[in-house]
């Protein structure tokens, strides 16, 4: 089993007070998980602040640090630690440009990235960052966005007449130096399992209660082979959050007061049940959540990919990772 950190790119107001992290602290923290045995770091993605964000810190508008430049950071201070975007928006996303910039991180990380691309929580981020796409639908973007990225990192000269995406000849090197290129695709619906079956080396929804997640699981080995692929041809990498505390009392208690229950309920239209959200996370002391770790390996999940931890604090933040490298990671 993996496990994997996530930064705080674009967290604060969301789940994290304003201000929650310096900029210099993102190599600091990569450093600290590389000691700690994690395998990555995540960064995720936002543009502009949530309406329900701005309504809770009218004063304060949260800072969102762009990921591919953060994970680019935090890969130059690092040698083994893998970077990760989890998710990166691809709908708001040029792909000629972005396929540049993946190819280049690569290369220059000596092949630790990892692209988790999705459509994005917020329709109203989209909707702020491109009006002109007012009536497009995201997930016709974000497939026709997936097919040119793997020309342009895979075809010796790339051409695609889209709907939404136009480039014609372009010859673009380096490639990635990873080959097959670690892409990864988000969401939980039938739909993103197809295309990570079909041409993902991850899938990396968000948390589903147990059963749920067990089912999507099996759901998505049947369409690998459907699709031609060996049933493990997908890593199984959903984003969870980690709460330690002596007590699984005192861990619940810490969970249900953290900014990140809010974020779970401006989310309410994934259709989660929001009262597993406890039971279905790395939550409570170390011995329980060791429990969930062999419930989840049984189902079989890979990777506990880009945790997020709710705290109040950096330093809160940083005594978790090392505890639950220390108590739970050691005794996997």
């Amino acid at each position: 089993m993996k496990f994997s950190i996530s930064l705080c790119t674009g967290f604060e107001g969301v789940m994290y007070p304003v201000p929650f992290i310096k900029p210099e602290q993102f190599v600091e923290q990569a450093k600290l998980c590389e000691s700690m045995g994690y395998d990555s770091i995540w960064g995720n993605d936002h543009i502009t602040t949530q309406n329900y964000v701005r309504e809770k810190f009218p004063d304060s508008p949260p800072n969102f640090y762009e990921p591919l430049i953060t994970l680019a950071m935090c890969a130059q201070a690092t040698t083994t630690l893998r970077v990760g975007t989890a998710l990166l928006v691809m709908p708001m996303r040029e792909p000629v440009y972005l396929a540049k910039q993946v190819s280049t991180l690569d290369q220059l990380s000596g092949g630790r990235l990892v692209l988790a691309v999705g459509l994005g929580a917020y329709r109203e981020e989209f909707e702020a960052w491109g009006p002109v796409y007012k009536k497009a639908r995201r997930g016709d973007m974000l497939d026709e966005g997936i097919d040119a990225f793997l020309k342009l990192i895979s075809e010796r000269s790339a051409s695609l007449d889209g709907e939404y995406y136009h480039f014609t000849d372009v010859e673009m090197y380096p490639k990635p130096k990873q080959d097959p290129f670690p892409l990864f695709i988000g969401g939980h619906n039938i739909q993103a399992l197809k295309r990570a079956a079909a041409v993902g080396q991850g899938w990396l929804p968000g948390w589903r209660p147990f059963a749920e997640m067990k089912e999507r699981i099996s759901q998505l080995k049947d369409l690998s082979e459907e699709a031609g692929r060996p049933r493990d041809a997908v890593e199984i990498a959903p984003q969870f959050s980690m709460l330690l505390a002596k007590t699984d009392e005192e861990a619940e208690k810490k969970y249900m007061e953290s900014g990140l229950v809010a974020h779970r309920q401006s989310l309410a239209y994934t259709g989660r049940d929001l009262s597993h959200q406890v039971i279905a996370n790395l939550v409570g002391s170390p011995d329980t959540v060791l429990q969930k770790i062999d419930e989840m390996r049984s189902m079989g999940i890979d990777h506990c990919s880009a945790l997020m931890i709710p705290v109040d604090t950096i330093s809160e933040m940083n005594e978790q990772i090392e505890w639950f490298s220390k108590d739970v990671m050691a005794r996997c």
